[in-house]
């Protein structure tokens, strides 16, 4: 048989999805969460960390209560004529949850570092909160969000648990790298599992030599500042 280069492109629009999603709602909640400092608040920290402690199909198991045809959000999106489960976007669910974690708490890392006399000088000239968190806060924790994001991106182009349980196995659809390796696996066809694990160590292995190569950057240019 062919190699089949579909899930290929079906795991980089996913992780790329997911990967930008997981940035977005997780910064926004690692500083909404920064300004909070109550012990009470812990419980947060608490259920953001699940997705990274419990098993894939566990996690899994309770995206397909939320959203399949008889959970809450499932019913909810079946009203407008969506169904998520066994599509694209329930791969890019499975793999948002579970790459969230990694952006959150190094986004909290990384802003908590941030010089607060900076901050709080710019609010005494008058700046807005969001013009402190945009342009300050932001560009100096960019590079710990920047790290937290790349290793989101390769927790979901590595995610199979949660894919296999919310969306699937459906070629050119649903079938994500991780999947196919499987499923090759499982028929015996080892060339193609071969191939698909070669080409998800060269997209994690460019990956990170880009952000060490960036972080090397970085570096250099603060040193000769």
């Amino acid at each position: 048989m062919a190699f089949d280069p579909s899930p290929i492109w079906i795991s980089l629009k996913t992780s790329l999805t997911a990967t930008a999603l997981a940035l977005v709602f997780g910064v926004a909640a690692a500083q909404w969460r920064e300004g909070r400092k109550r012990a009470a608040w812990l419980a947060l920290d608490g259920v953001c960390l699940l997705p990274m402690v419990l098993p894939p199909t566990v996690v899994g198991f309770f995206l397909l209560l939320l959203f399949g045809r008889n959970g809450p959000l499932g019913r909810l999106l079946m009203h407008f004529g969506a169904l998520v489960v066994f599509s694209w976007p329930a791969t890019v669910i499975a793999a948002t949850v579970v790459s969230f974690p990694l952006v959150y708490f190094t986004a909290r890392g990384a802003l908590a570092q941030v010089d607060s006399t900076l901050l709080d000088a710019a609010r005494t000239l008058g700046a807005s909160e969001w013009r402190v968190f945009r342009r300050i806060a932001l560009p100096l924790a960019a590079p710990g969000i920047l790290a937290g994001a790349t290793l989101a991106f390769a927790r979901a182009l590595g995610e199979f648990g949660a894919t296999l349980m919310l969306a699937g196995n459906i070629p050119g659809r649903t079938q994500t790298l991780p999947v196919a390796i499987y499923f090759d696996i499982e028929s015996g066809n080892l060339q193609d599992a071969f191939s698909a694990v070669l080409i998800v160590l060269a997209i994690t292995g460019v990956v990170l030599a880009g952000l060490a190569l960036w972080a090397r950057s970085q570096r250099h240019a603060s040193q000769r500042g």
